[in-house]
């Protein structure tokens, strides 16, 4: 262990800006915690079904609070990709090459997992497994895909987007929310929040990658600003408490992003960025470093395979258990199945283990080995200038 670690400081080029890696880190880690805690499948009456222990237990809301860092990904995103762009450009990379490397590096893992699961489907269906289980099964997986979508389609527009102040997009969902909600407008209007929505934290992040909000006192204002918005918004405004979807709400703060989740998203990013300076003293420790990293190398393998090991870890106890297990297969409705899904998690993490052993490789296809294959690779001059940046 101690050889692996010293081999990772050592791979690490000295510009690279750790604290953003590991914002990157604490975001995924945070959608995986989250799902595995909010999700359940129940076995009942030959079928699965999907079902939220935040329909029954509302005073779980506060975990959403924690565990929806998705703005926190697209602020790391948004500044990634803006200083990558501005690198580019001083190197004359044309535009097409650089968003193709960005993209095929993005969605080259997406391949695998969809491959495997329409032939999982397949085979269910094939088996004689009911249509409702495969598609509650499927729908775990496929539909977290969403987000890929809307950050591929952001990193694509990265050079239209990049000078953009996030106040604008602000803007847009604010006038979206008051239409839909307040004048009873077109449904079809929300989704122009799905874009909209995500945009505001991507151009934040962007807007720090050249150079604003690089004083503490910006930083507080988002975290106390955004956090007092999505307060009055929830209290007086009547948008729900969790910042995820509960099946049979009324209003969804996630699909698409309403106004309070985006100012719940500005109030996390607020508080990220104040986490920078902290995080970089700690990840100067190699051992801490090395976490991150490992965790930066396989972000992707990690998200699209998290809710396929809660799935292998929940078929295979039901086929090998008498009967419905707590935490597991049962209805999340008390106290008794929140602290036995608590004891599922580490089984959970196992199985998302052998996930990341089986497919680890089409993430990482793209890299050559040794040292180097360690953490993801920049150019120099994009290190120096993410570093002078941040």
């Amino acid at each position: 262990m101690t050889g692996l670690v010293a081999r990772i400081e050592a791979a690490t080029p000295p510009g690279r800006d750790r604290a953003v890696d590991a914002l990157r880190a604490l975001a995924i880690l945070g959608v995986v915690g989250g799902h595995w805690l909010v999700t359940a499948l129940v076995a009942d009456s030959g079928t699965v079904r999907g079902a939220s222990p935040l329909a029954h237990l509302p005073e779980l809301t506060p975990v959403s609070w924690i565990f929806q860092t998705l703005a926190v990904f697209f602020l790391v995103g948004g500044q990634v990709a803006a200083g990558s762009w501005a690198s580019a450009r001083k190197r004359g990379v044309p535009y097409g090459p650089w968003v193709g490397g960005r993209l095929a590096r993005l969605f080259r893992p997406v391949a695998a997992v969809l491959v495997v699961w329409a032939l999982a489907a397949a085979a269910m269906l094939v088996a004689g497994v009911g249509e409702p289980t495969v598609r509650a099964l499927a729908k775990l997986v496929w539909s977290p895909l969403w987000f890929l979508l809307v950050f591929a389609a952001l990193t694509a527009l990265t050079p239209l987007v990049a000078r953009l102040h996030p106040l604008w997009p602000l803007v847009v969902v604010l006038h979206v929310d008051l239409v839909r909600f307040g004048l009873g407008g077109p449904r079809e209007l929300e989704w122009i929040n799905v874009v909209a929505g995500w945009l505001v934290p991507y151009c934040l992040g962007a807007l720090v990658a050249r150079g604003g909000l690089r004083g503490r006192t910006g930083r507080w204002a988002l975290l106390l600003g955004g956090a007092v918005a999505a307060t009055a918004l929830v209290r007086w405004a009547g948008y729900p408490a969790s910042m995820v979807g509960v099946p049979g709400g009324r209003i969804s703060n996630l699909d698409p992003p309403s106004l309070a989740a985006v100012a719940f998203g500005l109030a996390q990013c607020g508080a990220a960025l104040l986490l920078l300076g902290p995080l970089r003293r700690v990840l100067r420790r190699p051992a801490a470093w090395a976490g991150v990293a490992a965790v930066n190398l396989s972000a992707m393998t990690v998200f699209l395979w998290h809710q396929t090991a809660m799935i292998i870890v929940t078929a295979s106890a039901l086929l090998l258990a008498d009967g419905p297990l707590p935490g597991l297969h049962t209805v999340p409705d008390d106290a008794g199945w929140v602290t036995a899904r608590l004891l599922w998690l580490p089984v959970f993490a196992l199985a998302l283990l052998g996930c990341w052993a089986a497919f680890r490789g089409y993430e990482q296809g793209g890299r050559r080995g040794g040292g180097g294959s360690l953490v993801v690779r920049e150019s120099a001059p994009e290190r120096k200038g993410r570093a002078r940046r941040a």
